[in-house]
């Protein structure tokens, strides 16, 4: 730890030198991007130095208890040593906590997709709650919701429905919930009374800036045809929606919840660049993640995360063993406990590389 603490205190000197000379400032984004990084380091260093100086006075302390002193002044030093001992270990812990390595898109918008998974029907009733709660967290977040695309079925629900979530922070608190909800619950037209097991698919994506994926147009063919189901009077009488296909990876967008052909493709431009960020972006940590597998879980689409027990009133999530019984107030966007726990297991797992 003392090693990365002193290779960040050197680099925020150099950074120093950096944002004050004249030809770096001459060229303005090399000047904020440097600017960034030292706005960033500022309080590391800051806790770095008094962590330093609580060393130093310690050890000026120990080197007077050698000497000879009058008792009063003895019981004096020796209280500075226990006080000075409890200040550097505070300090320390709250450095590790420093050092946690940042999310980059933690501050960023989330485009959130949930697409109903094996169970039929019950699987869009629940792909339906699930897009409920998340609408519910938002509110109580005032976080601002805007639909980009949905696929409704007959009986309720969805079969698949895109949203966009805009606030500080979205996706700090969602990014966890990646991976298969799995519901068991009796459905209304089940008379047998028998526990039906449904699954719904979640995927959080951070939205995505142009400068960090480009997409060439060579590379996207672009389809456009006539809506289908809700939408209004332009439904089958104008060629609104857009499907984009991203050559190269095969993945597939398409959009036509608004009655505007452009406002369409901009969506589904929008969502194409967010699963081209998630793909390079898993592509470029996996060998991290096989080394140290987060205990939160690697937010694998594929991965069985959570299981909502109507009969029973729980929801479990199964990457960190834990269990709520509040399976209402839970569907109604109370999970920031649930949340919270994902959040500190994930500080817990990073901790301890930053102690390696």
């Amino acid at each position: 730890m003392l090693e990365k603490l002193k290779f960040l205190s050197e680099k925020y000197q150099d950074l120093n030198k950096k944002i004050s000379d004249p030809e770096i400032i001459s060229n303005t984004k090399q000047w904020q991007k440097y600017v960034k990084e030292h706005a960033e380091l500022e309080p590391i260093v800051a806790k770095y130095s008094e962590y330093e100086d609580a060393n130093k006075q310690l050890d000026d302390a120990k080197e007077m208890l050698k000497d000879k002193l009058e008792d009063d002044f003895k019981e004096m030093v020796k209280q500075e040593v226990v006080e000075l001992t409890e200040k550097i270990e505070s300090l320390q812990e709250e450095i590790k906590l420093m050092l946690i390595p940042k999310d980059p898109n933690d501050e960023k918008n989330v485009i959130l997709e949930i697409r109903a998974g094996a169970g039929g029907d019950e699987a869009g009733i629940f792909a339906g709650d699930l897009f409920r709660m998340y609408t519910r967290y938002a509110e109580r977040n005032r976080w601002k919701v805007e639909m980009m695309n949905s696929n409704e079925q007959g009986v309720g629900g969805f079969k698949e429905v895109i949203v966009m979530i805009k606030g500080k922070g979205a996706y700090s608190r969602l990014k966890f919930e990646s991976g298969v909800h799995r519901v068991q619950r009796i459905p209304a037209t089940e008379s047998g009374g028998r526990i039906h097991t449904s699954t719904a698919t979640v995927a959080v994506l951070p939205e995505v800036d142009d400068v960090e994926i480009e997409i060439k147009p060579s590379e996207v063919r672009v389809d456009v045809y006539r809506s289908s189901g809700n939408g209004g009077q332009s439904v089958n009488t104008t060629d609104s929606a857009v499907r984009l296909t991203h050559i190269p990876t095969g993945i597939v967008v398409a959009m036509q919840d608004e009655k505007s052909q452009l406002k369409n493709k901009d969506k589904a431009f929008k969502v194409l660049k967010a699963r081209l960020y998630e793909k390079y972006q898993s592509e470029q940590n996996a060998e991290i993640a096989q080394a140290r597998k987060s205990q939160v879980g690697t937010g694998d689409r594929s991965a069985k995360i959570r299981t909502y027990n109507f009969p029973q009133g729980r929801i479990s999530d199964h990457r960190i063993n834990m269990t709520i019984y509040k399976l209402d107030a839970f569907l109604d966007g109370d999970i920031d406990e649930m949340i919270d726990a994902l959040i500190t297991t994930d500080q817990a797992e990073k901790l301890k590389s930053v102690e390696r």
